[in-house]
């Protein structure tokens, strides 16, 4: 029996056209005894990494290719024999898909007039009486192209054979044997007939011949292979595998830039003299022996590894942005690196922490390092495009994330190509739920209304299963760069983004780390441009520059505001969640702030971490180690391992793990659950540790806490940079609360509440906030000199719904140059449309100018430009018309409908007398209600959360004229009352209130929704899941 390699194969990264992934192509491939396989998706590489993963696992040849289809001309596979050839594909698919929108591609005759060395190339014919295309194509590719012979068990096969065959002898090409495959394995014909339905966007019923005719295009059995083709064409697949040498990993030369480097220096030493000269700068009374000694040993592993170049790139990105005044930190591991640190590329100090080095790099890995640099939100583009400028559009790329199909999408699309009508379509994708990426349960599926026996839907949910987790296309890193020194589309090929004046690679971040790409994120943050915000306005009240590091340190009425969990638009422990845990853990010093942002995340949750953590530290439990050299590891989190590093230390303390396979160890922590591969850490792990005498009882648990770790643990060194914002915001928002509430709202859209939740928060803070007006309102919200030195807010145009920025700026410098003297003068000089002259009516901002709003509006319509021929006659003055005053709720709705707060009183107010009639307690009254006792209060619905690790629990944040209330609500309450939970603006709560540790939330029993009394009121609730 002839040995066969398939050398046509689509995975699912031919986007709704191949049905299965490279790991399953290649187990099947394996299986079926094929001696390469080639994964040729459609004028993409997109997914050749991870084909090469797979078949480096299942230890199968991988050979890379790609099917295209030329523009009015013939289909054809190229497979690359060689690294020529492989720069040759990436170029080609690079141009194919440079000229054209996103998602699409044109391959032209003239791409094919360069030398098309190191590339194999298989005509796929169209008709078998057109010989046209392979004259030209032999002209190309000379003895270097053969005819694929495709039979999949048609009615004509054997005549189809005869006529490739024919046509082969005639234009002396030698023919070969082709699989044409779309799928491991004949069961996902169904999926495939799908997914072709998808992209035609018609039904599967209608697709009529866009579908294949049977299932046949999988890899089938070298048998039935050989029942159906001569032996030769089989063995021709052979002698082109075994020319196809080109080996991924191995032959893609990837160099780093070398312009950042002067003349006269090589990277090493440039590194080294920045580094020198920057020592003053971070420890100006000299350094210390161990930092010069930890400085030393980078140095060296970073020569030696070779990527002082990209070190120096991310310097000279950082230091462009702060010579711009652009406000950017390094986090992640970064934050472990002495160097980073000296570099300001990170503010912490890591001589100050235990950090791991090897954490960030380590010479076993031997895997570049990931420098994550967050860059102001609204500067961050200055950033890219210094980048763009900088490299070049040829050299520096953004990275491509995958986008992969999710319950919800999958079931819609799969719903509607089965012939789902669209209403049962909207049904069943809201029961896979915002929160969820599971397929429905029966039960879920019968209280939406359907019948979970229905042979139809069995089947639709089950092809959503296969569907979900496939790519669907691909989308750009929010600012992961791939820079090189040689044209990127040597390496990968790029194609254009969705943005204009953007292109990514077709590769995303897991393949990067796999070929040893170097990627640098130039990522966004909102804390830091409201950050930023806070030191301007802090300077020019204050008269004084504050920065990140120049916050004061160790401030005690800080640290009882966060204690307090009064840490509304704080970053990072602003959520229900952070803010029902600081009571309990009541952080006194910034490493406890570091606990507190890693603390409250799936992984320690999940590995039960959290609780032993809080008695211990309550002093309900002992500290115990399990022996002095881990009581060095553990004592700072008093012996429960909180963070990535110190189950690193641990391995290496415990169980002789050097740096390297301790940091092999968190890699696989963080994979276990999509790639399984803990058991043999596990195994060494433990027999480490009973070999340096610790018990089996306390390595198994110690096991389960890192297997929690697989569900998003936060390293140290990542939560220790996030502390140092989280610290900075909590200073400003308790010395500066007017500074902070101001900066927060001009940042806006960012973190967990609305403009409206904290403007109600700043008046609780006793913080006087000035409503619009005309007179002194800026676009952005702006501060003004208060009562006894304090600073007063003042509502910017900003917040008025639909206004645009340009009008506003217009207002504000016509205003500077003369005051307004009327409505007409103001709408006259600022050139403001009826549309923009109706919103500030409504808005109340003309209140100066023409009193209450219903006034505003008629003055607003009395003005009109006077016209030329009479520019020099006098206006007749009109007589006045007193309207009558709009009542208080009818300015509260006003109010909430234009700005989306109000400064007048709070909805509920109005309310109460309502609300207590029908039993409802508000916020302030709890604090005479005992731990236990059963309550109902109900207020504006302005938060739902369901994080992943609450078991289904769902926590709703209820607002009163007194403040907040956390309620929650269990999964089975959640799904019997989905719609009251989902739906409700104004929600009437019945249960029973906890109260433990200065926390305090009631436990849901029923809800009920009284939004009908609020009468239209727009209050806009932020989810998060």
């Amino acid at each position: 029996m002839s040995g066969y390699a398939e050398l046509h194969c689509l995975s699912n990264f031919s986007f709704q056209r191949g049905a299965s992934s490279a790991m399953e192509l290649f187990g099947r491939a394996k299986q079926q005894g094929y001696q390469a396989l080639a994964i040729t998706d459609e004028c993409t590489l997109a997914g050749i990494v991870r084909a090469w993963d797979a078949a480096r696992k299942v230890e199968l040849p991988l050979i890379v290719g790609s099917e295209m289809r030329v523009e009015d001309g013939p289909k054809l596979v190229l497979l690359v024999e060689s690294p020529t050839g492989y720069q040759r594909l990436c170029g080609l698919i690079t141009q194919a898909r440079r000229r054209t929108e996103k998602g699409s591609y044109r391959v032209l005759r003239e791409d094919f007039e360069q030398p098309m060395d190191g590339l194999l190339a298989l005509w796929v014919p169209d008709a078998t009486d057109d010989p046209a295309p392979g004259r030209w194509l032999r002209e190309v590719f000379g003895e270097r192209l053969w005819l694929a012979v495709h039979l999949h068990h048609g009615h004509d096969d054997r005549q189809r054979l005869q006529d490739l065959l024919a046509l082969a002898r005639d234009l002396d090409i030698p023919p070969l044997a082709c699989g044409d495959v779309h799928m491991h394995s004949r069961g996902r014909r169904a999926l495939q007939d799908c997914m072709t339905a998808i992209r035609h966007h018609t039904t599967v019923a209608e697709a009529g011949h866009r579908l294949f005719a049977n299932g046949e295009r999988h890899l089938r059995p070298v048998e039935q292979l050989a029942a159906l083709y001569p032996a030769a064409l089989l063995e021709e697949t052979t002698r082109i595998a075994e020319r196809c040498h080109f080996e991924l990993k191995c032959d893609i030369n990837y160099q780093y830039p070398h312009e950042i480097v002067p003349r006269g220096y090589t990277a090493g030493a440039w590194l080294r003299d920045l580094c020198e000269r920057r020592i003053p700068t971070r420890w100006p009374s000299g350094i210390s022996d161990k930092n010069r000694e930890a400085l030393e040993h980078e140095l060296d592993l970073i020569t030696d590894l070779q990527y002082e170049s990209y070190f120096l790139t991310v310097y000279d990105i950082v230091n462009f942005a702060r010579e711009q005044g652009i406000l950017c930190q390094g986090r992640g591991s970064a934050a472990n690196s002495v160097v980073c640190f000296v570099l300001g590329i990170t503010e912490l100090d890591p001589s100050h922490t235990s950090l791991l080095f090897e954490r960030f790099l380590s010479r076993e890995r031997n895997e570049p390092p990931d420098i994550d640099v967050d860059f102001e939100h609204d500067r961050r583009e200055e950033v890219l495009q210094y980048v763009f400028r900088r490299y070049g559009r040829h050299r520096a790329a953004l990275t491509a994330v995958v986008s992969t199909y999710h319950a919800s999408g999958a079931v819609r699309d799969i719903g509607r190509v089965l012939g789902l009508p669209p209403d049962q379509l909207g049904a069943l994708s809201d029961c896979c739920g915002r929160w969820s990426d599971r397929v429905p349960s029966p039960e879920r599926l019968m209280e939406a209304g359907f019948d979970p026996d229905s042979p139809l839907l069995h089947r639709v949910l089950t092809l959503t299963g296969e569907l979900m987790g496939f790519p669907r296309h691909l989308s750009q890193h929010p600012g992961g760069f791939v820079i090189s020194e040689q044209p990127l589309d040597t390496l990968v090929p790029v194609e254009n983004a969705a943005m204009q004046e953007r292109t990514v690679i077709q590769w995303d971040k897991d393949d990067l780390d796999m070929m040893g790409l170097l990627k640098v994120d130039v990522l966004a943050l909102g804390m830091l441009s409201a950050l930023r915000r806070c030191f301007d306005l802090y300077e020019v009240h204050r008269g004084k520059r504050l920065s990140i590091a120049g916050v004061p340190a160790d401030d005690r009425p800080t640290y009882d505001m966060i204690s307090r969990a009064d840490t509304i638009g704080v970053f990072q422990i602003e959520s229900r969640a952070q803010m029902a845990m600081l009571p309990r853990l009541r952080p006194q010093k910034f490493y406890d702030l570091v606990i507190q942002v890693a603390i409250v995340r799936p992984g320690p949750i999940q590995g039960d971490m959290v609780h032993p953590f809080l008695r211990r530290r309550n002093k309900q439990e002992p500290v115990e180690y399990p022996s002095k050299a881990l009581e060095a590891v553990f004592e700072r989190t008093l012996g429960v391992p909180l963070f990535q590093e110190q189950v690193m230390s641990l391995a290496i303390v415990a169980a002789d793990f050097t740096p390297g396979e301790a940091d092999e160890l968190r890699r696989s922590m963080a994979a276990w659950k999509r790639h399984g591969g803990l058991e043999p850490h596990r195994i060494r792990l433990t027999e480490g540790m009973l070999r340096n005498g610790y018990d089996l009882a306390f390595a198994e648990r110690i096991f389960e806490q890192i297997k929690g770790f697989g569900s998003y643990g936060f390293p140290e060194s990542h939560a220790a940079s996030f502390a140092l914002l989280t610290y900075a915001s909590c200073w400003l928002k308790c010395h500066e609360p007017a500074i902070f509430a101001c900066a927060l709202i001009n940042s806006w859209p960012m973190g967990f509440y609305s403009p409206d939740q904290i403007l109600q928060d700043a008046r609780r803070h006793r913080i006087e906030i000035r409503p619009l007006d005309v007179h002194h309102s800026h676009w952005d919200c702006s501060l003004e000199p208060g009562e006894g030195g304090a600073l007063a807010l003042r509502i910017g145009l900003r917040q008025i719904r639909g206004f645009r920025e340009d009008d506003a700026v217009r207002l504000v410098r016509v205003r500077e140059a003369c005051a307004f003297r009327d409505v007409g003068d103001l709408c006259l000089r600022a050139g403001l449309d009826g549309r923009a002259r109706d919103l500030l009516a409504d808005a109340g901002a003309l209140a100066a100018l023409a009193g209450h709003r219903y006034q505003a509006r008629w003055e607003v319509a009395a003005v009109q430009a006077q016209l030329p021929l009479f520019a020099a006659v006098e206006a007749t003055p009109e007589v006045a018309v007193a309207l009558p005053a709009p009542s208080v709720g009818e300015d509260l709705f006003a109010d909430y409908n234009s700005i989306g707060t109000t400064l007048g009183p709070h909805p509920l107010s109005l309310l109460r007398r309502r609300l207590t009639a029908m039993g409802c307690r508000s916020s302030r009254a709890l604090d005479d209600v005992e731990h236990g006792d059963s309550i109902s209060v109900a207020g504006l619905v302005v938060g739902r959360q369901r994080p992943q690790t609450a078991s289904g629990v769902t926590f709703v944040t209820l607002e009163d004229e007194f403040g907040m209330l956390n309620v929650v609500v269990w999964r089975d309450l959640a799904e019997r009352q989905r719609r009251v939970l989902v739906g409700s603006q104004l929600m009437q709560v019945r249960g029973k209130l906890e109260f433990a540790d200065g926390v305090r939330h009631l436990i849901a029993r029923r809800m009920e929704d009284l939004s009908p009394l609020l009468s239209g009121l727009d209050v806009r609730s932020r989810d998060f899941h």
